[in-house]
């Protein structure tokens, strides 16, 4: 799908004025959408060829074939790619410079992924997609990929007009980063390619940063971005990351809430004990621990830690009525994740999400399983996140936690305790921060270049944008607005139960489809 650039330019400048409307809107999209159709074979071997490639942020030398794949991808779309060197993994940079454009758009995406424990997943490698014919949890089966739009009686639906294998938008692309977030960027270019395939550019200069350490929290960004200012400005940022709302629309959130990440750990004995010799006389961290843990949340859900919500300020009227326009399906997410109810103390997930989460991530304790001893640990950790709206400080949040673990009895130590520690205090614990802070930030909905997108959206496909104060997610982006000076907004593109960061990470192939379609109405914006 080499894109002849330069055999357009003197029909994309000329379509540059005032689009006809043949170009634009409902039209510009349902051209695109009969591309796409005519493209699928094409467009999901190249995302299952990206996906091939391991991408956990720590495995340098296949982060570094990652990278080089993208920015052959970009170049393969007239872009001027390079890769721009990091202390940690690559940045890979392209841009696309459209004659007569007065207006760039710089495209965020990460192409790193997160760790994955292959024996959790049900398939051979979380490295080798699989196509399904459904969600694992529905009965999916296995596609023979290799046999679609090849042989008759294959897993393809045929179309009796054209005789070539129909990829139903049910289907569902199982493997690391299918949906965080590769499935984006290959949209992306399946974009441009579609739109070159009409005879036209995009109406805006296109810039685009892939990071390759986001899920580790990008600590390699912010000392680029200070590096590269003039490649990386913009009118807008597009952030591609997120899941699209569950009704399936189009979906503009104009921020993302930060986090901080922590390790909670309370000490026990210097090894582990017999527990029958020793039960009952030392004290078990592992069972202090889940107490304490009890200790910071209510039976609603609410965080007890003192002043953990003093920083929020109440909504205003505008505000509270753009929560209230976001299509609620509770029940239908409810069934989809397997729950009964959600929290009480935010029924409403709108509501949810404008306030910090205080969350437990993972506990560890001695063993489990086969490896289980009869032993009172040691110790038993809590690997813990905060999920930072726009008014709360990382720092603030965290130090009240350290507050509540001390009015609970602990005596905090900043690594192994002494056997000083040990002798003066009977409940030892440590809080340590493990990753970097990941900043909240938020745009003004009225902001006109935010603006420009809900409108190119909202003549694409019928109908407003579903448009969200805050995503629940969060992205390094907060360094850009605050060193670049442009505004940002998310444009997610893939289902909302895509597993992200879990096992059996799933991308719904009618919402890459559709994504292709958003990102070209944005493109022609």
């Amino acid at each position: 799908m080499k894109i002849g650039w330069r055999l357009a330019v003197a029909c994309a400048v000329a379509c540059l004025g005032v689009p006809t409307a043949a170009q634009t809107g409902a039209d510009l999209r349902a051209r695109v959408a009969a591309w796409v159709r005519a493209q699928q074979p094409a467009l999901v071997n190249e995302l299952v060829e990206l996906l091939s490639i391991p991408n956990v942020a720590a495995d340098r030398p296949n982060i570094r074939r990652n990278a080089r794949h993208l920015e052959q991808m970009l170049a393969r779309r007239g872009f001027a790619a390079e890769l721009l060197e990091t202390d940690g993994n690559p940045l890979v940079y392209g841009e696309l410079r459209v004659p007569g454009a007065t207006r760039t758009i710089l495209f965020y995406s990460h192409y790193d992924g997160q760790p994955v424990d292959p024996k959790s997943w049900k398939q051979d490698d979380p490295f080798k997609p699989v196509l399904r014919t459904n969600r694992l949890d529905r009965g999916g089966e296995i596609i023979d990929m290799s046999r679609l739009g090849t042989a008759p009686g294959g897993a393809a639906r045929r179309s009796e007009r054209n005789h070539r294998a129909v990829y139903e938008d049910d289907w569902r692309l199982y493997a690391r980063s299918a949906s965080d977030d590769k499935s984006p960027i290959a949209g992306l270019c399946a974009a441009i390619d579609s739109l070159e395939s009409l005879g036209l550019m995009p109406a805006v200069n296109v810039r685009v940063i892939l990071d390759g350490e986001e899920e580790a929290s990008s600590p390699s960004l912010v000392p680029a971005i200070a590096r590269h200012r003039a490649k990386l400005a913009a009118d807008l940022m597009v952030i591609l990351d997120g899941p699209i709302h569950s009704s399936g629309r189009p979906t503009i959130a104009y921020g993302a809430r930060g986090i901080v990440t922590f390790d909670l750990t309370v000490f026990g004995p210097k090894a582990g004990v017999h527990s029958g010799n020793y039960g009952n006389w030392i004290p078990n961290p592992a069972q202090r621990l889940a107490a304490l843990l009890a200790s910071m949340k209510d039976d609603s859900g609410r965080v007890l830690v003192q002043g953990f919500y003093d920083a929020l300020v109440p909504l205003t009227t505008e505000e509270q009525a753009m929560l209230e326009a976001v299509p609620e399906d509770t029940q239908s997410m409810l069934r989809t994740f397997g729950v009964a109810e959600p929290e009480a103390a935010f029924p409403m997930l709108q509501a949810g999400l404008q306030a910090p989460t205080l969350n437990v991530r993972g506990l560890s304790s001695a063993h489990v399983g086969a490896g289980a001893r009869t032993i009172i640990p040691d110790r038993a950790t809590a690997a813990m996140d905060i999920r930072l709206v726009k008014e709360t400080s990382a720092e603030d949040l965290v130090e009240k936690v350290r507050a509540h673990v001390r009015a609970q009895g602990y005596h905090l130590v900043a690594g192994e305790p002494s056997d000083e520690d040990r002798a003066r205090h009977p409940r030892l614990a440590s809080l340590v921060i493990s990753e970097n802070v990941m900043a909240p930030f938020r745009t003004r909905p009225l902001d006109a270049q935010a603006r420009r997108v809900a409108t190119a959206l909202e003549q694409a496909f019928g109908d407003a944008p579903v448009q969200l104060r805050t995503l629940g997610g969060s992205v390094p982006i907060a360094p850009f607005i605050e060193a670049l000076g442009f505004p940002a907004i998310l444009v997610p593109v893939v289902n909302f139960d895509n597993n992200q960061h879990e096992e059996n990470e799933n991308l719904r192939l009618g919402s890459f489809f559709q994504g292709i379609e958003i990102i070209a109405a944005i493109l022609r914006s």
